[in-house]
Formats: C-alpha cells, sequence, structure tokens
C-alpha cells in the first residue's frame, strides 16, 4: 500500500484588517517614523504574555515583513509562532484609540487585552 506523507496544515499568515492597514500608513507616512510597525510578543503581563507595538526602523533578514496599502509590519520570528493565523486591527472607542490583536492561538486575555495566555 502506497500511503503519502502526511502534512500539517499551514498557520494562516498574520493578517491586517483594512483599519490597522490604514493607520499603520498614516504612522508611518509621518517624517521620522521608521520602516515599520514591529509587532513582538514578549513575557509579562496579568497572563504571561504581552503584545508590543513599536515604530521600528530597522527589519532583520529573518523578520516576517506584511506590507499592505502602504502598511508594512514586520514580526521577528518567535514572536510569529505565537501570531500565527491572527490579525491585527485597529480600534477608536470612547476610552482611546489603540492597536488590538485578534490571535486564535490564545487560550486566555486580560480585559484590556494586550495580555494573553497560551496552555
Amino acid at each position: 500500500m502506497d500511503i503519502a506523507p502526511s502534512l500539517a496544515p499551514s498557520p494562516a499568515p498574520f493578517r491586517l484588517s483594512p483599519r490597522a492597514a490604514r493607520r499603520i500608513a498614516t504612522l508611518l507616512s509621518e517624517p521620522g517614523a521608521g520602516a515599520a510597525l514591529r509587532v513582538a510578543v514578549l513575557a509579562g503581563g496579568c497572563n504571561g504574555m504581552q503584545y508590543r507595538f513599536d515604530l521600528d526602523s530597522a527589519i532583520a533578514d529573518d523578520d516576517l515583513v506584511i506590507e499592505e496599502g502602504g502598511a508594512r509590519v514586520a514580526i521577528d520570528p518567535v514572536s510569529f509562532d505565537l501570531l500565527a493565523g491572527a490579525e491585527l486591527d485597529f480600534a477608536e472607542e470612547l476610552m482611546g484609540a489603540y492597536f488590538k490583536v485578534k490571535n486564535p492561538n490564545a487560550t486566555s486575555s486580560c480585559g484590556c487585552g494586550t495580555s494573553f495566555a497560551i496552555d
């Protein structure tokens, strides 16, 4: 019997919502803003991991770079493993404007949405 090797489906790439892409493009159009919005996952926060957003002028050779509608996002390989399949959105609410990540890998998150856990 000939059995083809089983390949696990690869996770969907990190995506930008149209609102996030517009906001990032606006931020990057400012003088001295940098080359990309860096999205990273760091240890910390009330659930063990937290998202970090920075304007960054340096893009490493191993960064995943997503470009869409004038927006450019850089993600390091370790963070990308935790963000695969996620979407970056931008919200403007009564409490303020902020980036938020819709991450299918997160098993719990805090009320502010910047801290999460993966079991």
